[in-house]
């Protein structure tokens, strides 16, 4: 066999191996890798989501601390007038505060998590269309 004959079975063989991993899917109807679903990103679902937990993070951080000042003071005139309930009233001002700032912290973790997500997805979108794009210049080229 000559070079020029095994060089064109060798190009036939690379063109074929990949067609088929770039345009087929496994018989089972499964995706690559492990054999499960692959994994969905809706752009719009989670941009959708994102701003909500930014809206209640806003909503929070102004409503959630309304009656911040006003319970303080209620608590502070009970104390200094030899009120039981003004300890208690306290203590339900620190524990609202404490609880307040954990939902706040949940919320913009949640925004900023899809956030990112929606970028990172976008970015991998990226790639993988150019690394698609070279195959299918290496694919031209071969034929």
């Amino acid at each position: 066999m000559t070079f020029e004959q095994e060089w064109a079975e060798l190009r036939a063989a690379a063109a074929k191996r990949t067609a088929m991993q770039t345009n087929s899917i496994p018989a089972d109807g499964g995706r690559g890798g492990g054999g499960g679903a692959d994994l969905v990103v809706n752009r719009d679902d989670l941009g959708a989501i994102g701003n909500d937990a930014y809206d209640l993070l806003g909503r929070l951080a102004k409503e959630g601390d309304i009656a911040r000042a006003s319970t303080f003071e209620a608590a502070t005139a009970l104390t200094n007038g030899n009120f039981v309930s003004g300890s208690a009233v306290l203590k339900v001002h620190d524990l609202w505060q404490t609880h307040l700032k954990t939902l706040l912290d949940a919320c913009a973790r949640i925004s900023n998590h899809l956030d990112y997500s929606k970028a990172q997805h976008a970015k991998d979108e990226a790639k993988i269309e150019g690394e698609l794009t070279r195959i299918s210049v290496l694919t031209e080229y071969m034929n």
